[in-house]
């Protein structure tokens, strides 16, 4: 639920979109598979992601297997946490990500920040979505 604004096309990914495809686990399970894939400018962008922490409902975090085919950032981890905070709920999202391989890490090293900052954005309209 959490990468739907992804799926949808935005100047962050040139007018292209990423479709999302998920296993029997649904994202929802430790060792559940996300899929994502889509084009950008031409350029073929693909990425798996397996859930490695669950905490429901105040922890769950995920990262990249394999090699994925991205322009700015290579494998990753990203993740959300809920905290309580007296009356209220404390969202910490956050992202770890190494450069891409071989000439696209020049891109990584350019566009990185921006990119991961753009994700936690959406990963960010997605909870705010989730609760409305």
């Amino acid at each position: 639920k959490f990468s739907s604004h992804m799926n949808k096309s935005s100047l962050m990914m040139a007018g292209g979109k990423m479709t999302t495809e998920v296993d029997e686990g649904k994202g929802k399970k430790i060792g559940s598979h996300i899929k994502m894939g889509g084009k950008m400018m031409g350029f073929n962008l693909f990425l798996d992601e397996v859930v490695t922490e669950r905490s429901r409902p105040t922890r769950k975090v995920w990262k990249t297997v394999g090699s994925p085919n991205l322009l700015v950032i290579g494998n990753y981890q990203i993740g959300v946490e809920l905290a309580p905070e007296g009356n209220n709920t404390k969202l910490k999202i956050f992202i770890d990500y190494n450069f891409p391989e071989g000439g696209a890490k020049i891109l990584g090293m350019m566009f990185g920040d921006m990119y991961s900052n753009w994700c936690v954005d959406q990963m960010l309209y997605g909870v705010i979505d989730h609760f409305k």
